[in-house]
């Protein structure tokens, strides 16, 4: 037998397939996709559980006219290969390859670049104004997960839909997971609505009877349409789309394309807004991912057979786990310290503290904004608490930091987890802007450790100061060495790691194991750099900087962020105020853009910052000063 999916090489072209080959088509993408994320990586289980969804949406769309806009994006997967870009999936998340999100520079069909949760809706009320104020006719849908649902941009959008006299299908993927099990009021609501059968059960009998009534029972069915809207209302728990003005459809059987499609259908004949409520099963159709779908959310290669890693690499304790152990033992020793998630206790470190202390443990879900506000109330209420956010995430609640963390003075711990480069995920993910908005916020102390110790040190010294801290660390591995360097973390002082002269590398965290690589080569060209551990970037510590700048001739910083705002422009401005015009500065970090997609190594080498380049920068340097 031939197959389908052979039949799929570009927009449209499921349309060419029987209907009832459907099932069989989906059977063989979910098949397509775990083979192919097992090569490569990528979000497995979220992909595996949109498939029929993604096919009924194709089937009621003519791409790329039509608009679908993916809420986060990572479930893709099945659109991609839809669309005409399955033989791209040998290069998923690799450098130079396709993206596993979205993106509008890889194909008219991706409407939207999205990586971030919660944007759908506001980005497809805008294409939908767009749409009527250029007097099209474009169907537009917003593909939005139940886990987005909790953050509050959504309920902003929603608002605002509803008094909106224009078609918008907005599909309510309902798995009951964001990337963990989902907490809160929306999760309860919408388990109500699932396990309500009193109006779904009612109204499917009651249509099924009339069906059967010869000449009078189509005319019947069309005139109970308002008593059906009573009947939700009586029969549906909250009811809180309606109530809000949004027309309701559903819950739908996720997995039944035919019930979509009629579903998509009606849903697009309404002048309005109107909510299709999809329940589907994350990780369906591979064993290993439905027993354990928030292991399969993100993976790296693994064997198809039973799901385990491919690469087999045992790694070493990671930061992560190295801040999760430190904030157990300070919860230990005071009643005060509080934990903070957004919806990613495991990936932040914070499950072995929602076990052990599980009433000062906080999932708010989705909702960067309102976990750093939260954390705000419970610092004023005399608590110390410690937000555990990722980086590129952390972006979201920037207000919140500024406004109601900063202003007022408040011991909030930001825990900054994968800052910096952090590969495959991309533009959207990479957390490589954070040491410049929270250095331009007064009042944030912002550090970085250089090794798993340091990291023990700061954190212990980010819970006893009085007032907001950042502490800022990469994704993986946890470096060990410098192990004879234990100075105790004091406010605004950083350390000699290596004395030398001319040449100082003024280090931050990962790169300071960095810069003692930098100094190890250039040892082998005959220089005796130094190498500082600047781990204070706010405040950095300014005794020690007029004694590197008093005695070198060139300042190297080092960065793992974008140069502009940075640490190393601060280091720059400062010296020049205080009249060191004596000693050239030179900013190592990272351009002021977005970061593709690929590996950290990759990406470090392109982008200047790895060991080598740096060694190549400061040689072209010194060269281009003794021609001088």
């Amino acid at each position: 037998m031939s197959e389908l999916l052979d039949r799929i090489n570009q927009p449209n072209d499921i349309k060419n397939i029987d209907i009832k080959d459907y099932k069989r088509l989906a059977w063989e993408i979910r098949r397509f996709l775990v083979r192919n994320v097992s090569r490569t990586g990528g979000h497995l289980s979220s992909n595996l559980g949109v498939v029929e969804l993604t096919m009924a949406l194709h089937l009621c769309c003519e791409l790329p006219y039509d608009q679908i806009v993916w809420d986060v994006g990572h479930q893709s997967y099945t659109h991609k290969i839809l669309t005409g870009r399955k033989n791209e999936f040998e290069s998923l998340r690799q450098f130079g390859g396709m993206s596993g999100f979205p993106k509008r520079s890889e194909s008219d069909c991706d409407v939207f670049n999205t990586g971030h949760s919660s944007t759908s809706i506001s980005a497809a009320l805008g294409l939908v104004k767009a749409r009527d104020l250029r007097h099209g006719t474009q169907k537009i849908f917003a593909v939005i997960g139940d886990g987005a649902l909790t953050g509050g941009m959504a309920y902003e959008a929603l608002n605002n839909a509803a008094k909106m006299k224009s078609n918008l299908v907005i599909v309510l993927n309902d798995n009951q997971m964001s990337i963990s099990k989902n907490v809160g009021g929306m999760a309860g609501y919408l388990g109500n609505i699932r396990t309500n059968t009193n109006y779904t059960g009612l109204k499917e009998n009651v249509e099924n009877i009339l069906k059967k009534m010869p000449h009078i029972g189509d005319a019947l069915i069309g005139n109970i349409r308002g008593f059906k809207d009573v009947l939700k209302t009586i029969l549906i728990p909250g009811m809180l789309f309606e109530d809000m003005g949004i027309k309701y459809i559903g819950p739908i059987e996720g997995h039944d394309i035919k019930k979509m499609v009629s579903a998509f259908e009606g849903a697009l004949k309404v002048k309005e807004a109107v909510i299709v409520h999809v329940c589907t099963k994350k990780g369906k159709g591979y064993p290993p991912a439905e027993k354990d779908p928030s292991s399969f959310h993100g993976v790296g290669p693994f064997f198809v057979r039973d799901g385990s890693n491919r690469t087999a690499v045992v790694l070493k304790e990671t930061y992560t786990e190295v801040f999760s152990q430190n904030l157990i033992d300070l919860a230990n020793a005071s009643d005060n310290i509080t934990a903070v998630s957004a919806a990613m206790p495991s990936g932040t470190g914070l499950m072995t503290m929602a076990k052990k202390f599980p009433n000062r443990f906080f999932d708010v879900g989705i909702a960067e904004e309102h976990a750093v506000t939260f954390a705000a109330g419970m610092a004023a209420g005399g608590l110390h608490p410690i937000v555990a956010i990722y980086s590129t995430f952390l972006q979201r609640a920037y207000d919140q930091i500024l406004h109601d963390v900063c202003l007022c003075r408040l011991p909030v711990v930001f825990a900054v987890d994968r800052a910096g480069i952090v590969g495959s995920d991309g533009e959207t993910h990479q957390g490589i802007f954070d040491i410049a908005f929270l250095m331009s916020m007064p009042g944030m102390t912002v550090v970085a450790p250089k090794n798993a110790w340091e990291l023990g040190e700061l954190l212990k010294f980010a819970v006893t100061h009085d007032g907001p801290v950042a502490i800022r660390y990469p994704r993986g591995e946890a470096y060990t060495g410098l192990s004879e360097f234990k100075q105790p973390a004091k406010y605004g002082k950083g350390e000699w790691i290596i004395k030398g002269h001319k040449i100082a590398l003024l280090a931050v965290g990962s790169m300071v194991k960095t810069a003692v690589e930098v100094h190890d080569i250039l040892q082998k060209y005959g220089f005796n750099v130094s190498v500082v551990n600047m781990c204070f970037l706010k405040p950095f510590d300014k005794e020690l900087v007029l004694e590197v700048a008093s005695s070198h001739s060139l300042i190297v910083t080092m960065e793992e962020g974008v140069v502009t705002g940075g640490f190393g422009q601060a280091i720059m401005e400062w010296l020049s105020n205080q009249s060191y015009s004596s000693v050239k500065v030179c900013c190592v970090g990272l351009p002021d853009k977005f970061l593709e997609h690929g590996s950290v190594d990759v990406l470090k080498e392109k982008y200047g910052i790895s060991a080598g380049r740096i060694v190549e920068r400061i040689l072209g340097i010194v060269n281009q000063s003794e021609k001088v």
